[in-house]
């Protein structure tokens, strides 16, 4: 077995353990916090992280995928360079959102969030501000140090949410409970490596380079937030803020498969692939195929699981003020298969240097939320665009199917052929399910 493979391989297990460890943490925080807090809170935290996530990823210049993927990516000048320009824009992202409170205030109608975005958002400053070591350590695979390190931080940080939120159980306290991690962060990242620091330097090279690959990034970003939060902006105007926070813990539960999948691709999958792009097209297709049929039949599983029991846990563990979530839930999973297969691949053409596919991809997503969720909701209700939001994934995918055969890159008979395990596994979890007297997990809106 090759080192890189090792690598990998052991990359894969710490990130499933490390991220496992912190969905765990999320579940129980996200428990204690549906029980201390209105509905609502959740609904406008929601929009408030939105907007941050968005201004991120509309600013987003590739810093991370630089440092992973470019032969400089262990110059302290050229991490100097990316870490300023970090700097600059989380200061950049905070001064925006003081100008977009306002109007996003009088858009949904409360006036709180003229408070809350200002103060949640004082996150991207502090966050500007931590150290490029995570993304040094991205790029050497050492995702033990990564995935422990993230575990403890994501411990501190919910522990002390929840004590506050003890204390004071207002929405203002989970506003001030995104800066408090933010801290967390920033001071903790520079204890990662030892002798590991950062400066404020501007190398013109390094500049022309980060921004030369940053600009697609930046399409691809700005895209990838349209087409990922553009359903809690879309829904945040048509639904109440209770309704919508019902929706945030649906989502959240359901997006657990394709949250771990989007972590195996950002810290295993893109790095590997990136130190192999140079191999011809055919020896690099024949490598990803082979380990990527053993991550989707894994997860054919998993996800079969999901959809025919994740009702069942929302009844059981959340009161009836929660009770739309056991027939959102089952729906949102099911889409999620075109998410997984769009991740586990998808890496490979960021790796070769073509972003350009993700952007188009994310285009496509975007599309189907802004327009179908509307005309799904006045046609069929709350159903109709839950049903929209959870199969936009498919153009997602379709399109980047495009861009790997375009590529050398195509996998569509392995994506066929997975995707009919999927089916039989679920069918077989379903039959098992209605065997028992459950009935199916979306009984309650037949």
């Amino acid at each position: 077995m090759t080192s890189l493979k090792k690598l990998a391989i052991r990359g894969a297990i710490w990130t499933i353990l490390g991220f496992g460890g912190i969905q765990i943490l999320r579940f129980g925080n996200n428990l204690i916090l549906t029980r201390l807090l209105k509905p609502e809170y959740f609904g406008l935290m929601a929009l408030v992280t939105t907007l941050r996530v968005g201004l991120e990823l509309f600013s987003d210049v590739g810093i991370a995928q630089n440092i992973v993927n470019s032969k400089r990516g262990d110059e302290p000048a050229f991490l100097n360079t990316a870490w300023t320009i970090k700097v600059i824009r989380g200061v950049v992202i905070w001064i925006v959102c003081l100008f977009l409170s306002f109007p996003a205030a009088n858009f949904y109608g409360d006036q709180r969030l003229l408070w809350l975005i200002p103060i949640g958002l004082v996150y991207s400053i502090f966050d500007g501000f931590s150290s490029t070591s995570v993304h040094t350590l991205h790029r050497r695979m050492e995702l033990g140090k990564i995935s422990l390190y993230e575990l403890i931080l994501q411990a501190c940080f919910l522990s002390t949410l929840c004590v506050l939120v003890w204390l004071y159980p207002e929405v203002w306290t989970l506003a001030i409970g995104m800066v408090v991690g933010a801290i967390y962060k920033l001071i903790s990242s520079y204890w990662l490596i030892p002798k590991y620091s950062n400066r404020f330097a501007w190398e013109p090279e390094a500049v022309k380079e980060i921004l030369s690959f940053g600009k697609w990034m930046f399409i691809a970003s700005a895209l990838m937030f349209a087409a990922e939060q553009a359903d809690r902006l879309v829904l945040g105007k048509l639904l109440s803020f209770q309704m919508l926070g019902v929706y945030t813990v649906a989502y959240t539960l359901a997006s657990i498969p394709r949250e771990v999948i989007k972590q195996l691709s950002h810290k295993v999958i893109f790095p590997a692939i990136s130190q192999q792009a140079d191999l011809p097209r055919s020896s690099l297709r024949a490598k990803i195929l082979r380990q990527r049929r053993l991550m989707l039949i894994g997860f054919a599983i998993v996800l079969g699981i999901l959809v025919s029991v994740g009702d069942l846990v929302i009844t059981v563990l959340y009161d009836q003020r929660y009770a739309a979530a056991t027939w959102m839930m089952p729906i949102l999973c099911s889409g999620i298969w075109f998410s997984l297969l769009f991740y586990t691949i998808s890496p490979a053409l960021l790796a070769i240097s073509k972003p350009l596919y993700s952007a188009q991809s994310n285009f496509a997503r975007f599309g189907i939320i802004a327009l179908g969720v509307p005309l799904a909701y006045y046609s069929f209700g709350e159903l109709g665009a839950i049903i929209v939001i959870a199969f936009s994934d498919l153009p997602l995918y379709m399109v980047n199917l495009y861009g790997l055969w375009q590529e050398k890159l195509l996998c569509l008979a392995q994506d066929i052929q997975t995707t009919a395990f999927f089916i039989g596994v679920l069918a077989l979890f379903l039959i098992i399910r209605s065997s028992l007297g459950f009935g199916l997990p979306i009984q309650g809106i037949l």
